[in-house]
């Protein structure tokens, strides 16, 4: 016992075996230092207090028109896979797609949403939520026709994390609209500074229809290109679509490395995505190449385990 204490005491008063040389102090501020650094160079400052302060920001134009299109085209083709026909996005009925549909797992579809996880501001943003070693945890379409019922509001702490919640994000999200979004049109709902509520909402407090329809929920009219980033305790749903037409989107979920992501990326596929993308290095450790859990009888892999996070920005 006396000797377990002893090797405790020495691997905290400098850095555990595997780890660098630097503290582990310094190696977080490090991460800050650079996080900081970024959003300074993209000038996202007012973006960081809506974040803090109301527990989402939106900033316009990230996407392109050649970026939107190609995205709503290879969604279109997941659909077509999916649901045998695309509608028509700007005319369709309830009788030619009705409600909703979310369609999963696009990262390896097109090369466009590599395109799109990799998009500097928004990314940055994610970052502060969520330190340098921020995962990808799914990437999917909300793909919405009129009626049907709304998405009703929740926070993103799902999986079973009991409140309190932290102050502190566990998880983001980044919502790119493809399509006009109006709360007729089915908008994304968002509710001003319910991240500092710390839980979820109530079975009352989540409704987004009729008379019982939440007040203080807010509708996100914005424009295709537009990036709403939130952090993961924010209330948020989407209202029913009440106008002809498709709302599409593309939603971005991150998590901090220690939660359990919503969708598995092989190593081989993952591997064979980065070895494309070389230019976008950050691009292994989101998609968790540098996750050091799930062994084995190979055992631990103490190079990666060196490489864990330190504190809340590395």
């Amino acid at each position: 016992m006396t000797t377990h204490s002893a090797s405790y005491k020495d691997s905290n008063a400098g850095s555990p075996p595997g780890l660098p040389s630097e503290s582990l102090r310094s190696r977080n501020l490090s991460a800050l230092s650079r996080t900081q650094a970024e959003l300074q160079r993209l000038d996202l400052g007012s973006h960081v207090q809506a974040l803090d302060a109301w527990g989402y920001t939106v900033i316009k134009g990230v996407l392109d028109a050649s970026l939107i299109e190609r995205a709503k085209a290879a969604i279109c083709r997941r659909i077509e896979a999916t649901q045998g026909i695309c509608p028509d996005l700007a005319t369709a009925t309830e009788e030619d797609f009705k409600g909703q549909s979310y369609q999963p797992y696009l990262l390896y579809d097109d090369a466009v949403f590599v395109d799109i996880l990799m998009q500097d501001a928004p990314l940055a943003l994610i970052t502060h939520l969520l330190g340098e070693s921020a995962r990808l945890s799914s990437i999917g379409c909300h793909f919405k026709g009129p009626g049907g019922d709304p998405l009703l509001l929740h926070s993103d702490n799902g999986n079973g994390m009991p409140a309190p919640f932290p102050a502190y994000a566990q998880v983001a999200n980044i919502n790119y609209a493809l399509t006009p979004y109006s709360r007729a049109a089915g908008a994304l709902a968002m509710v001003p500074g319910s991240h500092h509520l710390a839980r979820h909402p109530t079975p009352l407090e989540a409704q987004l229809h009729g008379d019982k329809a939440n007040k203080q929920a807010i509708s996100m009219d914005i424009d295709p290109g537009d990036a709403v980033i939130w952090h993961g305790n924010t209330w948020h749903g989407s209202f029913r679509r009440e106008t002809p037409g498709i709302r599409m989107n593309l939603a971005v979920y991150f998590s901090r490395q220690y939660i359990a992501p919503q969708e598995h990326h092989p190593e081989a596929d993952r591997d064979q995505l980065v070895a494309q993308y070389a230019s976008h290095p950050r691009l292994a450790r989101i998609l968790g190449g540098k996750q050091p859990y799930g062994w084995q009888v190979e055992g631990p892999n103490y190079k990666k385990m060196g490489q864990n996070p330190t504190g809340l920005f590395d």
